[in-house]
């Protein structure tokens, strides 16, 4: 038998088994001891070859894992799916049960396990290590591999009972563990493990510390990659906000560009307010100091009045907008004037938007101010010419009235309110109602003197005295009287020029009237009403200036008067002897001479006439006084 059989067994990678057949097939021949002798030593060179052979191939395997983790790390996309794939070669390449991989926790201190391959045991993949607690605790505190080919009995390492009783879980016998180190710092620790006693050669150490050492760079890639991408993101958010803020100052721009070109061109707050939900959306309130409104585009809805005060207090001291919940509160002032609020529901706005246009409706409210205060003056001593008889020529005017645009060829009321409030703050609600109103206004200590187009005195002092209430935050009283026509009667020429006959003494006349009206209703405890002395009944016609008794009779007794006149009944009769009778119908019938029944048959058709409540004590009153003035003026 040759040696050449070894070299077959070589070439066909024959276990080392079967390297012992051809010395026992020669020996069973009877081969001579020389012949046996050269093929022991041929077996054995061939072993060696075989052992070297076998440590090329798995070191060429070694070097490939090694090479497919640096690739991995190249195109590093997902750090878990490299190092997954990092503790499955090491448990590949040792030939080991399990492989598994710890990472130290900066926050707590400790080590904790991050990746696994072949565990079986939910406790072991959960498994926390102390600093210097077991094999993987003692490798993170020491930073140097360690192995152990019986670790539940070897002595050299710190056991505590969590860790025995996860490691007895998985069943793990021989354990090997090598650091993970970025510098000299050590981030984990990368291990293998067998579930029955073999020891770890140091082939096996080199290799795990190779693949521990890739599993560091992957990990700080990754950490790198992190940072490069928050890096990335927070320039990427820095430019947005840039962007967005570069957006929103021009928009702020374009809106205070619209809004003062608005004012340019004689727009007023409400048109500020169109701007600013055209621009913003939602629903805007413009309101003034006293808590008027001025001006609304869309429905701000139901809000906590309380809410909106504590934030209109707040803008003002810090300068600035104010949210509550949906609702944002802008103060405008000028110095340490307060000019009122503008009240802004939506979503997320642009504080800037709203804190322009609070500016152009402040500028905007003290140039109407300043025209009011102006025009106010012209009105109110126009109104004071008119008042105490200074004016003559009819000509001049009407050009004064036309130059403010006041017609006083159509009827006129004049009303006095009284109050007792802020006499600046009446008095420029006075001018601005009056020139609303295309009216005149002026003002003396406690009240304003109005003279407003219109017919109808009582409803003018009513709406005079509730609005001016509103302005102050109190009661105010006001009197009418009217209507009267300023320029009547006719002007007559003189030299070519309009002059009047006589001075409008009309309006001297209203206005005393209306004096005496608000001085009764004040005196009646009717503080806060209004009302002309037509509508005061007897009242009015003993403070009347004109005292109309037959417009007086009409009121109260008007369709019984026509009845009668009508008819040819005797109704008036009738009510005079009923009221003397002291409202007895058996002796009203008895001085009549007629019928109860017919006393109240009569009585039923003024009841028609006049309504179910003419007994009342007010109507009946009235209506006495009126038999009285018409019986005095039948008789005279």
């Amino acid at each position: 038998m040759t040696c050449t059989i070894f070299l077959e067994l070589l070439a066909r990678e024959a276990s080392p088994v079967e390297f012992e057949a051809p010395l026992l097939e020669a020996r069973a021949a009877g081969a001579p001891p020389e012949e046996l002798a050269e093929l022991e030593r041929t077996k054995l060179a061939a072993l060696r070859v075989r052992t070297l052979l076998e440590r090329r191939a798995r070191r060429e395997a070694e070097l490939s894992a090694l090479f497919d983790t640096a690739g991995d790390l190249a195109g590093l996309r997902d750090v878990d799916a490299v190092l997954e794939a990092i503790v499955r070669r090491a448990r590949r390449l040792l030939h080991a049960d399990i492989s598994y991989m710890t990472l130290h926790d900066d926050e707590r201190g400790d080590t904790y396990m991050r990746v696994t391959d072949g565990s079986v045991s939910a406790a072991f993949r959960a498994l926390r290590l102390p600093p210097g607690a077991g094999l993987g605790g003692l490798v993170a505190q020491t930073a140097t591999p360690y192995t152990s080919a019986d670790y539940p009995a070897d002595e050299r390492f710190r056991h505590m009972r969590h860790i025995d009783s996860a490691v007895g879980e998985e069943g793990l016998v021989s354990i090997l563990g090598v650091p993970m180190r970025l510098g000299t710092r050590v981030i984990g620790v990368l291990m293998a493990a067998n579930r029955s006693e073999r020891p770890f050669a140091q082939e096996e150490v080199t290799l795990l510390a190779s693949l521990a050492a890739h599993a560091a760079v992957a990990i700080d890639n990754a950490r790198l990659l992190e940072e490069t991408r928050a890096a990335l993101d927070e320039l990427s958010a820095a430019s947005e906000l840039i962007k967005a803020r570069s957006a929103a100052v021009e928009r702020a721009a374009q809106a205070h560009d619209r809004m003062t070109a608005l004012v340019v061109r004689g727009g007023g707050v409400e048109d500020v307010a169109a701007v600013v939900v055209d621009v913003l959306g939602g629903a805007l309130a413009v309101r003034d100091s006293g808590d008027r409104r001025l001006a609304a585009v869309g429905d701000i809805g139901d809000a906590d009045e309380a809410e909106i005060a504590a934030a209109a207090e707040a803008s003002r001291s810090l300068g600035r907008t104010v949210q509550r919940g949906d609702l944002w509160v802008t103060s405008m002032a000028a110095g340490a004037e307060a000019l009122g609020i503008l009240v802004w529901r939506g979503d997320d706005p642009d504080q800037r938007i709203l804190e322009r246009a609070a500016l152009v409706t402040a500028l905007l409210l003290l140039f109407r101010r300043s025209v009011a205060d102006a025009e106010g003056r012209v009105r109110g001593e126009l109104l004071d010419d008119l008042l105490t008889g200074r004016v003559t020529d009819a000509t001049a005017l009407q050009d004064r009235a036309k130059l403010i645009g006041v017609d006083l060829d159509t009827p006129h009321v004049l009303v006095v309110a009284r109050h007792g409030g802020d006499r600046q703050r009446a008095a420029f609600w006075a001018t601005s109602h009056a020139a609303v109103r295309h009216g005149l206004a002026a003002a003396k200590g406690d009240e304003v003197i109005l003279l407003l187009p219109g017919s109808t005195p009582g409803p003018e002092a009513r709406a005079a005295a509730r609005e001016l209430g509103a302005c102050l935050g109190e009661k105010a009283t006001a009197g009418a009287a009217g209507p009267l026509t300023v320029l009547q009667p006719p002007p007559t020429t003189v030299n070519g020029r309009a002059s009047l006959d006589s001075p409008p003494a009309g309006v001297a006349d209203a206005y005393q009237e209306a004096e005496r009206c608000a001085d009764s209703l004040l005196s009646l405890g009717r503080q806060g009403d209004g009302a002309s002395s037509d509508e005061l009944g007897f009242v009015g016609l003993l403070i009347g200036e004109g005292r109309d008794v037959p417009a007086f009779l009409e009121s109260a007794l008007g369709p019984v008067l026509a009845y009668d006149k009508r008819r040819g009944t005797a109704l008036v009769q009738t009510l005079e002897v009923y009221f003397s009778s002291g409202g007895s119908l058996s002796r009203a019938a008895e001085r009549l001479h007629i019928h109860v029944n017919t006393v109240t048959q009569r009585l039923d058709r003024v009841s028609q006439l006049l309504g179910n409540d003419w007994q009342s004590p007010y109507r009946a009153l009235e209506i006495q006084l009126a038999l009285r003035l018409h019986h005095l003026r039948t008789v005279v």
